[in-house]
């Protein structure tokens, strides 16, 4: 039996739509695999009643049948489906990582990036490395179609959940279809500050660089009390607010010092508009280890 950890991920970080994406030190999953004659899965944990259990709807089945690894798969979710927190990405590098090593198929980290994406492609329609690079690799990565860059920051974050749901593919079909070629610029000047900042650990550059005018402003208006707790975050002492991945969850960026402060004001704010939240203290992390 092979056991793997994989982490939370964050996408897009506000400019790098479907190509940023940074490795979470918690929540995670724990993916156990034994060999098999064919793929059985096991779902426990966090939303685990919403999973399908049937490996050709599973983001691990596609893993499995893609390396060739027939398993009995256990996931024990840390990581809820539909929280912008990359869960199927999270279930899905573990797999990859799992298999790759219970079968001794020999693949790099990074070979392994787009096999477990395709995995997540069961779950979301389309296969993107922006969530299950991270998950794979830690770090802050960049996914382009000529591979995945990765830089070792290390910058506090926090994730705050409310307790409602955003699908990967609703947020999708709100995407604008065309933008403003200042929008543009902006975004393309923002996206280079926050790959600065990570390049430096610089908190400052960070939160300055997550600002999107294009993407989040139409994906904000899924998540209620969005605009109240982004401006709570940013009062408490956040360099930078944005939606994390598809959302629901709200990502701050910030000092160490400031982030018990910045998660009990996000909470706080989404209470006042009635909705309950959960929120993790946490920071750039490892990708998937083995336990």
């Amino acid at each position: 039996m092979v056991t793997v950890r994989a982490p939370a991920t964050s996408a897009n970080l506000g400019s790098g739509f479907d190509v940023f994406g940074v490795a979470l030190d918690r929540p995670a999953d724990v993916v156990r695999v034994e060999r098999a004659s064919e793929t059985t899965i096991d779902v426990t944990g966090a939303g685990s009643q919403f999973i399908p259990e049937d490996p050709d709807e599973n983001t691990v089945g596609a893993v499995a049948e893609a390396l060739d690894a027939p398993a009995h798969i256990e996931i024990d979710k840390g990581v809820r489906p539909a929280s912008g927190l990359g869960s199927s990405a999270a279930s899905a590098a573990a797999a990859a990582v799992a298999l790759n090593r219970l079968y001794d198929r020999g693949l790099t980290r990074k070979e392994l990036v787009p096999i477990a994406a395709e995995g997540e492609a069961v779950v979301s329609g389309d296969a993107h490395d922006d969530n299950v690079a991270p998950a794979i690799l830690g770090g802050f990565t960049i996914a382009t179609p000529h591979g995945v860059s990765k830089v070792d920051a290390d910058i506090p974050l926090v994730t705050c959940l409310p307790d409602i749901v955003v699908s990967t593919r609703d947020a999708r079909e709100v995407v604008p279809e065309g933008a403003r070629v200042s929008d543009i610029v902006e975004t393309v000047g923002n996206a280079a500050t926050l790959t600065t900042g990570m390049h430096r650990s610089d908190p400052e550059l960070v939160g300055r660089g997550m600002e999107d005018a294009v993407v989040t402003p139409a994906r904000a208006k899924l998540i209620d009390g969005y605009d109240a707790v982004r401006q709570a975050a940013f009062d408490a002492g956040a360099t930078g607010v944005t939606i994390s991945g598809a959302g629901p969850s709200v990502i701050a960026a910030c000092y160490e010092s400031d982030q018990r402060t910045i998660a009990s004001a996000m909470v706080d704010a989404f209470e006042d508009v009635g909705v309950e939240s959960r929120v993790y203290q946490t920071r750039i992390g490892d990708g998937a280890t083995f336990h």
